[in-house]
């Protein structure tokens, strides 16, 4: 496969220099360097060590990756909201695992994806998730099909430049209409609940009160850093569990899974330089819910 730019610098510049600066990763950088694919200035093979000059094309052509043996392809459908050659954006339900474990190794988005790029006949069958959401969270999901992809958009993950913005339905009001979370997680083992330590890695989150009643808040977050059950945790510390969340706390009589969605997605495509923006309505039930509590 290639892939192929064209620089807009004003000095020369070296190759290496270069892709990083567009994103990519060293990892893949040394394989090509190490014989797995090539570079190419204005489509003449080059060393690594090659200068481009302004206006130059460069390409860079790997192997493509084949599936992966130990990932069942499932044939069940894909909620796409995006699709081109690099990317598949995923509205996921509410229920569907991303990736294969223990309770469910047949049928996730990580096995629906690689059904779907073999029924496309795509060159590369062994997709990367960049964004995971847990089981019971819906929402938008950004999928590399391949692996240059997934090194070029890997220093956005990293530095958090990568925007996810989330709904989630929480217990109470009398939040404070914007605010930040600061509060470290810690992984207690033999446990799935996480709890907050200062011993723990450091975590933010941002929110934002959209609508509230007598006994509901829905609150608009976004994630700083990318903590397992971080915005359940956080919320759950204010006094403000999400409904439905039975690991945090949360109230189990109106639903049994808690109501968080990831709403908004956007990042900068290392391929084109464009920001690319996604928005993705609440699951149907979720949607009721809101609807019948008045928010």
């Amino acid at each position: 496969m290639e892939n192929t730019w064209e620089y807009q610098g004003s000095e020369p510049i070296k190759i290496k220099r270069y892709l990083s600066q567009l994103g990519m990763g060293h990892r893949l950088f040394n394989d090509i360097k190490n014989g797995d694919g090539e570079l190419m200035v204005d489509h003449r093979i080059v060393r690594p060590t090659t200068k481009i000059l302004p206006h130059q094309t460069l390409t860079i052509k790997v192997t493509p990756e084949l599936a992966d043996p130990t990932v069942t392809a499932s044939e069940k459908t894909l909620s796409i909201i995006y699709e081109d050659n690099n990317w598949l954006v995923i509205n996921k339900p509410s229920g569907l695992a991303s990736i294969p474990g223990p309770t469910e190794a047949e049928d996730t988005v990580l096995n629906r994806v690689k059904g779907y790029l073999i029924q496309q006949k795509d060159e590369n069958q062994r997709p990367h998730l960049i964004t995971r959401l847990d089981k019971y969270t819906s929402g938008l999901l950004l999928v590399a099909k391949h692996r240059v992809a997934s090194s070029m958009i890997s220093q956005q993950v990293e530095r958090h430049t990568m925007k996810k913005y989330y709904l989630a339905l929480v217990q109470g009001n009398g939040l404070e209409k914007h605010g930040f979370i600061e509060k470290p997680i810690k992984r207690v083992a033999g446990q799935a609940a996480r709890v907050i330590d200062p011993s723990g890695q450091s975590a933010k989150t941002e929110y934002w009160v959209q609508k509230y009643n007598d006994q509901y808040s829905l609150v608009k977050l976004r994630l700083h850093s990318g903590r397992t059950h971080q915005i359940r945790l956080h919320m759950s510390s204010l006094g403000h569990p999400l409904v439905g969340d039975h690991l945090y706390g949360g109230p189990l009589d109106k639903v049994d899974h808690q109501v968080l969605h990831a709403s908004e997605l956007s990042f900068t495509d290392p391929f084109t330089q464009q920001l690319k923006q996604f928005n993705a309505p609440l699951d149907q039930s979720d949607q009721q819910l809101l609807n019948d509590l008045g928010l």
